[in-house]
């Protein structure tokens, strides 16, 4: 009995070990095929092992069936997912009931990920209606989209919350920062006869920085929409023709301006402008506190690109003894850091962190005007309507024509171009052309508000339309 006994424990024991170690060895094994499905490995239909790279697709808005290569996907049935593709080209196409159509084909790369998160799809029976009417005569955008600052020719603006179902102005009294004004004795508003060249709004979307011509010089006005009387005409209040200014910070404060042709830097609360930066400067960029820039060395007659920190007087020499200036643009996408320098008909990227060479491109015409997505995506270099797309996810440069002169931001990704009265809307890279509305004033912006409304001026109203169904 007791021997019977002992020999149970026995088995019992055994199986114990035994199931135990299956288990450890199917703990192992498991791990081991999801490091290596992470990893990108894959089975194919023929039984060898391949590498895949990973796609994650977002979309505006959300919820967009998939199809793959022509075939609805049971593995990745909506946006704002990821999933494994084998390496290789294949066709994106995103759909939803009520609305447009998007579709691209990709490069899958193995063991990578390539991202989709700009593709947007618009309702195709929008609600349309007139938001405000308004007599400006200009109008310019927040980088957040939601405030638009509406200009005339008085001393009183407009500045309007686009994120709101009733627009309801706050008046801005400009009467004591702008230039070029006249006003009839007794006015309180005067008559304001300059033109505006150029608008930049500061990252916190309360300070736009204009340039401004009348009488035959140029001003420039640092304008608060929060508090007007906190505006700064900075060329008369520091008797100065600037030639160039750039806003450093997000609230304004700190402004890289050129001056005779000589870099220096402005801190508009104590109203101080620094020693010069860097001289004989031709163009310049910057990253958070990181100028990249090109000058000329008045030593050798040549040009050379350098990169310096706010703050520091050490330059670092990048590229030297150039025979003609080349543009400096730097742009962050994702965790890496980038430096495009731009000549008359090719685009060469670097990485910031080391200069390391990433890639080159050839152009076929000259850009007059460079720009930088607001995600980083894309560089957009453009004459009149012809526009070069660098596209940074795909590495890749795209050449388009928007046939119009007349074109801008939609959203961070996407770009518009009103051409006789129609509003027609592509992908940064001139992918997914569509006509959206007609009637479109060319003159004055458009934009999308909080990926709900679509803003665009129309016989000098505001008009709105949904881009959800109400």
């Amino acid at each position: 009995m007791g021997m019977d006994a002992e020999k149970r424990a026995r088995r019992q024991s055994r199986r114990i070990i035994i199931s135990e170690a299956l288990m450890v060895i199917t703990v192992i094994v498991t791990v081991m095929i999801l490091a290596f499905v992470v990893s990108g490995y894959w089975v194919g239909s023929d039984f060898k092992i391949e590498r895949q790279g990973l796609l994650q697709i977002y979309s505006t808005p959300t919820g967009a069936d998939i199809e793959v290569d022509g075939n609805p996907t049971s593995w990745l049935q909506r946006t704002n997912t990821s999933k494994t593709l084998a390496a290789g080209e294949h066709t994106i196409k995103l759909t939803k009931e009520n609305y447009d159509s998007w579709s691209r084909t990709i490069n899958i790369t193995e063991g990578l990920l390539y991202r989709l998160h700009y593709p947007r799809l618009f309702l195709l029976n929008r609600l349309q209606e007139t938001a405000y009417d308004s007599s400006a005569n200009l109008a310019s955008v927040s980088p957040d989209r939601n405030q638009m600052l509406l200009l005339n020719n008085t001393t009183s603006w407009e500045l309007v919350n686009l994120d709101t179902e009733e627009i309801k102005p706050t008046i801005l009294d400009l009467s004591e920062v702008l230039p070029f004004v006249s006003r009839a004795e007794g006015a309180k508003v005067g008559l304001f006869s300059g033109t505006v060249l150029d608008a930049e709004w500061a990252a916190d979307n309360d300070h736009l920085l204009l340039k401004l011509s009348g009488e035959d010089k140029v001003n420039w006005v640092l304008l608060s929409t929060k508090n007007p009387s906190n505006s700064i005409n900075l060329s008369k209040d520091f008797n100065a023709d600037f030639e160039k200014i750039k806003i450093l910070d997000q609230s304004a404060n700190n402004l890289l301006v050129v001056l005779n042709g000589n870099l220096h830097r402005i801190d508009v609360s104590s109203k101080q402008i620094s020693a010069v930066l860097i001289s004989n400067i031709t163009s310049f960029d910057f990253y958070e506190q990181n100028i990249v820039f090109v000058a000329k060395d008045t030593k050798t007659d040549k040009y050379y690109v350098g990169s310096s920190k706010i703050g520091s007087e050490e330059i670092v020499k990048l590229v030297e003894d150039l025979d003609a200036p080349k543009r400096a643009v730097v742009t962050k996408f994702y965790d890496d850091e980038y430096i495009g320098l731009i000549s008359d008909n090719s685009i060469e990227l670097y990485l910031k962190k080391d200069f390391a060479p990433k890639s080159a491109f050839t152009l076929s015409f000259n850009p007059e005007e460079i720009k930088v997505g607001a995600a980083g995506e894309a560089i957009v270099m453009f004459s009149g309507g012809h526009i070069a797309t660098l596209d940074m996810e795909a590495q890749e440069l795209y050449e388009w024509n928007t046939e119009t002169n007349t074109f801008g931001w939609l959203d961070s990704s996407m770009v518009y171009a009103v051409k006789d009265g129609v509003l027609n809307v592509y992908d940064f890279n001139g992918l997914n052309h569509r006509e959206l509305s007609k009637n479109v004033s060319s003159h004055f912006p458009v934009t999308i508000t909080a990926d709900k409304y679509l803003y665009y001026f129309r016989d000098g109203s505001l008009i709105r339309e949904y881009l959800f169904e109400k």
